[in-house]
């Protein structure tokens, strides 16, 4: 006997017409999607009635609402293995009859269901139940063992989540404290050691940038790259974004604004509002929001730490798409920019598992800060990140506007819970086990940080992650050497020790300044014949190279307003160093802890409209497609 199809038995409920069946069945078989999320996701349907007609086509009826506060029955929910239950989109539910009811959203799947079920189950009941009411149980009977594996889901060797109980924290208490007494005892010459060491480190940053730059005059390395325009007569995947939020009810109805604002299909959309199940003031403020069936939150069970990666995930967990996408609260993407993606992983080999976008920011002229932050960040998204791709070295990945193949992330481990800059630490292990990442040319718009007390809390924070993922990775040098290669274990050290080194020692160089105006200092007698003034040519010849590279970072029509403002940034960067001793201390007094940035009070749009700076940054980012003939840079 022929199975009656969805579309007939919807028809015969009355719950559509023929118009509207007949244009579902197009963008179905267009868009390789389930009848049933086409016609849920147009609105052309509801949940409820869409259960009751996935129930008789397959001759089952409907749930009634899960017991509540019945140990046994949670007991019998949890006894189904969990893969089981998330690939078939299944529950035990009840018994009835002394029969184990399972429930299950995707009734089409229900003899592989059956087959999947453990033989202790013996002779079951089926009934139909809609996807919400299934994840609100599934967070009831799971949430709390997926919360607790959500903490751990990094191997232990590649995790910096035993930091406070092995000797690391103590070690760099002892150094700190070490290299303090040295300075009181022997203050002279710790400075000229110190001196040494910043040139040094100074330099090396610098040689890094110019490599970057000259990089960037190259032709790009990469694969073809297809059109978004040539995606329409493709299959497209479905892809799931994550948005962390955590106490941010400001920002969250503007945020399923600007998302809503993607072109990519509705039906295979899938974007996951990730909050903690405590924050209440978030939650109702995405209740507020009448949020869109293609929308989702995602609660969070409460657990330590109470991190962005460890609630990331925890959402992982639920996410359907095979691709995996990142935003953050106040990012406002490129309309287009999940098109370039799926063209971008269709025509890429499997071994490209990430795809990062550029970032810029919406607010540039708030105030000083802002501009410098956003002059910061078109150096290191336009020219630094994308020229040491070029140069095949290991990449720290940007917290947002990343892009993975599920299966690729899930097998590293997805992200460490317990590490303040998830996002550096995840593309250092993805390179470790052979994977590339690529940076693609689609822009999101994010909030420049305008507060130098805010500033300092946000820096300090990557500061601090950055020296938990270097010194996660260094843990056994001879296996990073093997896993990556010399050229790229140099670089990693450059990028991450570098970094961290600079912002400590550049206050020493800064105060050697003094010696050009005949102002005494400790190492002024160290220095030979006229080396106060060979010290000063270097450095100002540093400044002046620096100023370069900047104005060529600036180069695009959104950056060039600010481009007066560079020389500035010398008074910009004295704040990394209050950032640093921040960060240091609180690597050893804790680790862990995630220094929350506000979003949603330094200007929103800057005078202006998202829509405008967008239009702007797209034919950027379309004139350098243009002049590269559609490639894209490749990260080893």
């Amino acid at each position: 006997m022929r199975r009656p199809k969805l579309g007939e038995i919807l028809l015969e409920m009355g719950a559509i017409n023929g118009s509207d069946l007949a244009h579902a069945l197009i963008l179905q078989r267009r868009l390789s999607a389930r009848l049933g999320d086409v016609l849920l996701r147009r609105g052309l349907v509801d949940d409820e009635v869409l259960a009751d007609a996935l129930g008789r086509q397959r001759g089952l009826g409907r749930a009634g609402p899960a017991p509540q506060d019945c140990p046994a029955i949670d007991a019998l929910a949890r006894s189904l293995p969990l893969q089981v239950a998330l690939t078939f989109r299944a529950l035990p539910w009840d018994r009835v009859g002394g029969r184990t009811l399972i429930v299950t959203s995707r009734p089409e799947a229900l003899d592989d269901l059956r087959a999947a079920l453990p033989e202790s189950f013996g002779s079951c009941l089926f009934a139909v139940v809609t996807d919400g009411a299934l994840d609100a149980r599934m967070h009831q009977v799971h949430g709390a063992s997926l919360a607790r594996s959500a903490e751990c889901r990094v191997p232990e060797g590649l995790s910096c989540r035993l930091w406070g109980s092995r000797p690391g924290a103590a070690i760099l208490a002892i150094f700190l404290l070490s290299v303090l007494l040295v300075t009181l005892v022997w203050p002279t010459g710790a400075l000229r050691i110190a001196t040494a060491l910043a040139l040094m480190v100074m330099s090396a940053n610098l040689g890094l940038r110019v490599a970057a730059a000259l990089a960037m005059r190259r032709k790009p390395m990469g694969f073809n790259s297809i059109r978004p325009a040539e995606q329409s007569a493709r299959k497209l995947p479905c892809i799931t974004i994550l948005v962390p939020l955590h106490q941010e009810p400001d920002i969250a109805a503007p945020l399923t604004k600007r998302l809503a604002r993607l072109d990519y299909p509705r039906e295979l959309l899938d974007i996951c509002l990730v909050v903690e199940a405590d924050d209440a003031q978030t939650r109702a403020a995405l209740n507020r929001a009448d949020l869109p069936v293609w929308m989702r939150v995602i609660p969070v069970p409460d657990g330590h730490p109470r991190t962005k990666p460890r609630a990331m995930n925890y959402a992982l967990t639920f996410a359907r798409g095979t691709i995996v996408g990142i935003y953050d609260a106040e990012d406002a993407p490129a309309a287009d920019q999940l098109l370039t993606v799926a063209a971008r992983f269709r025509a890429a080999p499997a071994r490209v598992a990430c795809l990062q976008g550029l970032l810029d920011y919406y607010n540039p002229t708030r105030n000083w800060m802002s501009r410098c932050f956003t002059i910061e960040y078109a150096n290191w998204f336009r020219l630094i990140l994308p020229g040491i791709a070029r140069l095949g070295l290991v990449v720290p990945l940007g917290g947002t506007t990343l892009f993975f193949r599920r299966s690729a992330l899930e097998r590293v481990g997805a992200w460490d819970a317990h590490n303040v800059t998830e996002d550096a630490d995840l593309g250092v292990r993805l390179a470790r086990m052979g994977y590339r990442t690529e940076i693609i040319q689609t822009t999101t718009l994010e909030e420049a940080n305008a507060s130098p007390f805010a500033w300092i809390k946000q820096r300090s924070r990557w500061m601090k992650g950055y020296i938990l993922t270097w010194a996660v990775h260094s843990r056994r040098p001879a296996r990073l050497w093997k896993d990556i290669g010399p050229r790229r274990f140099f670089g990693f050290h450059l990028l991450f020790l570098g970094s961290i080194l600079n912002a400590v020692l550049l206050p020493v160089l800064w105060s050697t300044i003094i010696m050009l105006f005949g102002i005494p200092h400790p190492i002024s007698d160290w220095l030979p014949g006229n080396g106060a003034i060979a010290l000063g040519t270097i450095m100002a010849s540093a400044t002046v190279l620096s100023i370069t590279l900047s104005w060529i970072a600036c180069s695009t029509l959104h950056h060039r307003r600010l481009r007066r403002w560079i020389p500035t940034m010398e008074l910009y960067f004295p704040l990394a160093s209050i950032a640093i001793l921040k960060a240091l201390t609180e690597i050893v007094l804790r680790p862990f802890h995630w220094d929350k940035t506000a979003h949603g009070g330094f200007g929103g749009v800057d005078q202006g409209d998202i829509g405008t700076l967008e239009d702007s940054l797209a034919l950027t980012d379309a004139g350098h497609l243009t002049r590269n003939s559609g490639r894209v840079t490749r990260i080893a």
